[in-house]
């Protein structure tokens, strides 16, 4: 796997459901975006500050409660706008939402992440591209992918989001995960294709 030089990619594994936090940005600006922040604000804060980031806005793959539940403790902290998919419903009511279209680009610095609607898991859960880096919120783990059985959850809408819009990426694509489930932190593409049910 190459992650792109100009990229800042750090997952970071965090709260009791193995959620996994990311921050993402710009590698010589050191602007970066908060991506899922769902659990323990002060230890993301903190991992920020060793980093020496910048944080100038969190992305949200969908809105469930373990991806969004330190979002307003770190509103409190950074005035920085939160980006949802229009199509996802969200408890949070703070004037920073920021609704995205599918295929809009968030820029954070000199670097613009791509919105990938792929509904299933939730009515608007979306995926983060840069070049060959996709996160992948609950839409796809590793050998598996999110449950549709939840509210507003979708099998058709799953269906299509695996087989129509992740399977057509490059087969280099590397995919990291909302979760910790399976075996490893991220895989590529062209391996998931082989050994991921939900891909063939």
């Amino acid at each position: 796997m190459t992650i792109p030089q100009e990229f800042i990619l750090e997952q970071i594994e965090i709260g009791p459901m193995a959620n996994y936090a990311y921050f993402i940005g710009d590698a010589a600006t050191k602007e970066v975006a908060i991506v899922d922040p769902g659990w323990d604000a002060d230890t993301l804060i903190h991992e920020a500050q060793k980093a020496k980031y910048k944080i100038i806005a969190i992305l949200l793959t969908h809105g469930h409660y373990d991806h969004v539940d330190a979002v307003e403790p770190l509103l409190k902290k950074f005035d920085v706008p939160v980006y949802v998919s229009k199509y996802e419903p969200l408890s949070l009511h703070s004037k920073k939402i920021v609704k995205v279209e599918n295929g809009e680009k968030i820029k954070i610095g000199h670097i613009e992440i791509d919105c990938l609607l792929t509904p299933g898991h939730t009515p608007g859960s979306q995926c983060f591209r840069y070049k060959n880096v996709l996160l992948t919120g609950d839409t796809l783990f590793l050998d598996s992918c999110g449950r549709c059985d939840l509210p507003g959850g979708s099998a058709k809408s799953m269906a299509h989001s695996l087989n129509k819009v992740i399977k057509a990426l490059p087969d280099d694509t590397s995919i990291f995960p909302g979760h910790a489930y399976g075996d490893g932190r991220y895989a590529l593409l062209k391996d998931q294709k082989k050994t991921n049910p939900y891909l063939q």
